[in-house]
């Protein structure tokens, strides 16, 4: 006889479990302890399995009646129901594992190794800012391609469309990574490109012509604003044509003044490749000078409030903005100054670019071609530098 709910409200414990059977394979199990659980027993390959349904109330008679019909149909069609749920556990645990936040910043450390530091940081702050707060929990094999669209479209309404297209880049190589190890079976941040906001055209760091240079450089010594560190990284910025950033986090230990060279290790750079500055004669005098200021800490350009910390990103360009030339010339602009009269003076393009440590555009020459042209680039600096600086610095 089917139960009823009299009936169960009605049913008291006992000293061992007892069931109360329903039909089909459903009966209520009711514990010394009164808790009343609803059971499903089916037959399959010659064995008798059974399973939960719930807890009464909670599961209610009716509820109880569905899932057993449910569960009737899937072992006819052969569904063993304890395997399948096994299988489903193993499956949601897998993939509460593999959510995006996990998947994202174990991509995060395999890449971690092959960037500059500096890379490896903005990677890093635009997930934890941009990317996984939007899609932290969700499982990596269900998110789909709307949900990136949707999640690019914020960044672009800020108004941050350089860090949309880099977050756009992320996102494939991070699917990509969870595709490769068969995590998922296709991509869904593939052509996101196709729909991002239209992007203004490109910016250049702003230079002055090289004739407005000794104005600067005179206004520059002149100023009583800028103290002898900033004043110092502008020249010597302009002096080896380096990146502010491999500036400003220089330790001395990277400095070999005897000689005359900056070397500095792949880790630092942008490039993942060792690169060496020759130094001219007027930047050797001034860091030279400097030792006496910042000898003692590690870096040479040690922060004001915190010498383990290098001299903040902003202090070159405001400084540079002080003196008359915000819009004008920027610390990376001169970069693009110097690059600009070297290539107009016709000196090699293949000192200039590894002066520059840029990568050659043909990839294949750029992976086997790994002369440095220290010689070369050391006469062509110290020229540039007799003609940026008429009158020896000393």
């Amino acid at each position: 006889m089917p139960l009823t709910v009299l009936q169960i409200q009605n049913a008291k414990p006992q000293i061992k479990p007892y069931g109360l059977p329903d039909g089909g394979g459903l009966s209520l199990w009711i514990k010394p302890d009164g808790g009343k659980y609803w059971h499903f027993r089916y037959r399959i390959n010659g064995k008798q399995p059974r399973i939960s349904f719930g807890v009464y109330p909670v599961v209610s008679l009716q509820l109880a009646r569905e899932r057993a019909a449910e569960a009737r149909t899937m072992v006819a069609k052969g569904i063993d129901l304890s395997e399948k749920r096994k299988t489903d556990k193993r499956a949601d645990a897998t993939s509460r594992s593999n959510t995006f936040e996990s998947i994202a910043n174990e991509w995060h450390a395999h890449r971690a190794g092959r960037w500059a530091s500096a890379s490896a940081l903005k990677a890093r702050a635009y997930l934890d800012k941009d990317l996984i707060p939007t899609l932290r929990n969700k499982p990596i094999d269900a998110i789909q391609r709307t949900e990136l669209v949707a999640t690019i479209s914020k960044i672009e309404k800020r108004g941050a469309l350089n860090v949309a297209k880099k977050c756009r880049q992320w996102l494939n190589q991070i699917f990509r990574y969870a595709l490769a190890k068969g995590l998922l079976n296709y991509n869904p941040a593939t052509d996101l490109d196709v729909v991002a906001a239209h992007a203004p055209a490109t910016k250049h760091h702003p230079f002055i012509p090289f004739t407005e240079l000794p104005n600067l450089l005179r206004k520059l010594d002149e100023s009583t604003a800028a103290n002898l560190l900033t004043k110092s990284a502008i020249h010597l910025l302009l002096l080896t044509a380096a990146r502010p950033g491999e500036l400003r986090a220089a330790p001395w230990g990277e400095f070999d003044l005897d000689r005359g060279v900056w070397t500095i290790p792949a880790k630092r750079m942008k490039m993942r490749r060792a690169h060496a500055i020759p130094l001219p004669t007027q930047a050797v005098s001034i860091l030279r000078v400097l030792q006496g200021l910042t000898g003692c800490n590690e870096l040479v350009f040690a922060g004001r409030n915190d010498p383990d910390r290098p001299m903040s990103e902003n202090t070159v360009n405001k400084c540079l903005s002080d003196l008359g030339f915000k819009g004008q010339q920027t610390g990376h602009g001169f970069r693009h100054l110097v690059s600009t009269e070297l290539n107009n003076r016709g000196f090699n393009r293949d000192w200039i670019e590894r002066q520059l440590a840029h990568g050659d555009a043909n990839e294949i020459r750029d992976t086997y071609n790994h002369a440095t042209y220290l010689d070369q680039r050391r006469s062509m600096m110290q020229e540039w530098a007799d003609l940026a600086y008429p009158v020896a610095y000393d």
